[in-house]
């Protein structure tokens, strides 16, 4: 039985636990060095104080979370909190900080529905090189028939775990494939994107295939991203829903959306983490590199989906762009809640939204209406993210101080390398 978790590095990492035993490691989990959330992406232990080699938490599962991992013969998986040895939630423990944001967010508004959406690159490795499995257009059935019974396999190894498929797709790039899955909530969707990350990737090891959902997994190709669908519901209704609207956003919904616009520099360093990240968040590759939101505009971060005849209630929701899937769906998820509950609690309006790529407009004008160049660098996210009082204050100062020490290690390390040593460093690890 595999203990997953997801590190500040947003690297998927787990214990695995024998069947003999385990009624006891689900009461009392299995020991952890208090090490691992200090340790990056390169696996190299970053000097945060209380995180070295003395003391220990606990991994324990939530056994709801429970799934047999239909690409991994005669094994299963739970999804876990990370506990101190009194028994309290770890302070640098993401889910709980996930969990503490929907508490918050519920007992203030509602309740967060969640959708991830994932491109992913598929290839083999040939002579040491990742290459891609076909060079298909966008959408190009080519591409389709090229990866199909990799992609039947996805699918049921998905649906035998109880995750709900809504749509696949080739995608633009060579090898780029797209997935999302149903809605659910904040929680629940986060522990699935784990579940579906590491599907993705194990179906493809079976195929002898290698899956990677990097942000830029050729310097010469699309970028992968992993954007975050969202809406806020209560008692059964949709409260970002107003039929009056001609958007049909409330006034709830557009108050989250101006929180999450007030704090999207730092919020990328939660939802678009990665030193690779900022080869994909670049002007006029739709994927969102100016502060800024809009209807269907695919160049803005923020986008508001046009809604589905008979479902305008259903399919009232908001999109973020600039996140890929190196986070960590913990800390991108409730940094999210984090940023639109603010919104929320100080009555926030967003600012007019942008109906054009924000990059044909003059800078004069786009810094009179307030449209600014998002974080250019994972320094520059990171950076923001730091000056972010509302986002530090979600995270707590042991979580927030050991997350930036990670990231920022791994942009020390990758700045010092060459492109390769960057593209080896994220296309196998995420």
């Amino acid at each position: 039985m595999r203990f997953l978790w997801c590190g500040n590095d947003g690297t998927i990492r787990a214990k695995a636990s024998a069947i003999g035993g385990l009624g006891g490691r689900i009461e009392s989990g299995i020991g952890l060095t208090v090490a691992m959330q200090a340790m990056n992406g390169l696996d190299q232990l970053q000097p945060v104080e209380g995180m070295g080699p003395v003391g220990e938490i606990r991994l324990v599962p939530d056994p709801e979370t429970f799934r047999v991992l239909p690409y991994a013969p005669r094994t299963g998986a739970m999804l876990v909190d990370l506990v101190q040895l009194s028994g309290e939630p770890a302070p640098q423990c993401p889910r709980a900080f996930l969990k503490r944001m929907a508490a918050r967010l519920e007992e203030r508004a509602g309740t967060l529905q969640v959708a991830f959406e994932n491109e992913f690159s598929l290839a083999t490795r040939e002579n040491g090189e990742f290459v891609p499995v076909d060079s298909s257009l966008c959408f190009s059935t080519i591409g389709l028939t090229a990866s199909q019974a990799y992609v039947d396999s996805l699918v049921d190894a998905l649906e035998r775990q109880g995750i709900e498929l809504e749509q696949y797709y080739a995608e633009l790039g060579h090898g780029q494939q797209e997935l999302s899955t149903k809605h659910a909530t904040a929680l629940r969707a986060a522990d699935e994107q784990v579940l579906v990350r590491e599907s993705i990737r194990g179906v493809a090891a079976g195929f002898g295939l290698v899956a990677s959902l990097a942000p830029k997994p050729w310097p010469e190709n699309a970028g992968n991203g992993g954007h975050i669908h969202f809406s806020l519901w209560k008692d059964g209704e949709n409260v970002f829903h107003n039929g009056d609207a001609d958007d049909g956003l409330s006034a709830t919904a557009l108050s989250f959306v101006a929180g999450v616009l007030a704090h999207l520099p730092g919020l990328c360093g939660l939802t678009a983490p990665s030193f690779n990240s900022y080869h994909r968040i670049v002007p006029q590759y739709w994927a969102g590199a100016f502060t800024c939101w809009g209807h269907d505009n695919r160049e803005a971060p923020v986008r508001v989906p046009s809604l589905f005849r008979g479902a305008e209630e259903a399919s009232t929701n908001v999109e973020l762009k600039a996140a890929d899937s190196s986070c960590n769906p913990y800390l991108a998820v409730g940094g999210l809640v984090a940023a639109g509950l603010d919104g929320i609690e100080r009555g926030l309006e967003p600012p007019e939204p942008v109906e054009v790529d924000p990059a044909t407009i003059a800078e004069d004008e786009r810094v009179a209406r307030g449209i600014h160049r998002l974080p250019a660098t994972q320094e520059e996210a990171l950076d923001a993210l730091a000056a972010d009082d509302v986002l530090n204050a979600a995270l707590g100062p042991t979580l927030a101080t050991s997350y930036l020490a990670v990231r920022r290690s791994e942009w020390a390390a990758y700045s010092a390398g060459d492109e390769a040593f960057e593209q080896q460093g994220h296309f196998s690890k995420y």
